[in-house]
């Protein structure tokens, strides 16, 4: 492993995901999958009557980028809206790609800098965020 890649945050955040249980009667349910290395995350949301993500559940089938990215999503997604999600989805691909200096405002996504260099890894950390962005989109759709 190396060491600035795979570091003590990060290996912490894999090994706490939270709501990393599916949920029994979601309103959306989202799977994405790494074609590179073959990281799958799914995900299931209930929105409140505002549009708002009231539960979430996932399952994470990824490397130790692809929890830490889940386990980071997962911690703050509770209360946002489908615009907030695909916000921080875009901001986290853009600054993944090299189109931004930072990945946004959604807390932690910094610790992801030492992956900025390794390309193959990031489709394993974007998975989280597009999949519950995804999951939030069809969930209002669904309610409307």
């Amino acid at each position: 492993m190396n060491a600035p890649l795979y570091n003590s945050t990060i290996l912490r955040l894999a090994a706490s995901i939270p709501h990393h249980r599916r949920l029994q009667h979601p309103q959306a349910s989202v799977e994405k999958r790494s074609p590179v290395c073959g990281s799958r995350v799914t995900i299931d949301v209930t929105l409140d009557d505002e549009g708002r993500v009231a539960e979430i559940g996932q399952e994470v089938r990824a490397c130790a980028l692809g929890q830490a990215s889940a386990s980071l999503m997962a911690a703050e997604a509770i209360g946002r809206d489908a615009s907030e999600l695909a916000a921080a989805r875009d901001a986290l691909a853009a600054f993944l790609a090299g189109e931004r200096p930072d990945p946004g405002d959604w807390p932690g996504l910094d610790i992801f800098v030492p992956a900025l260099p390794h390309k193959a890894r990031h489709a394993s950390i974007r998975l989280a965020f597009e999949a519950v962005a995804e999951a939030a989109r069809l969930a209002g759709e669904k309610a409307r």
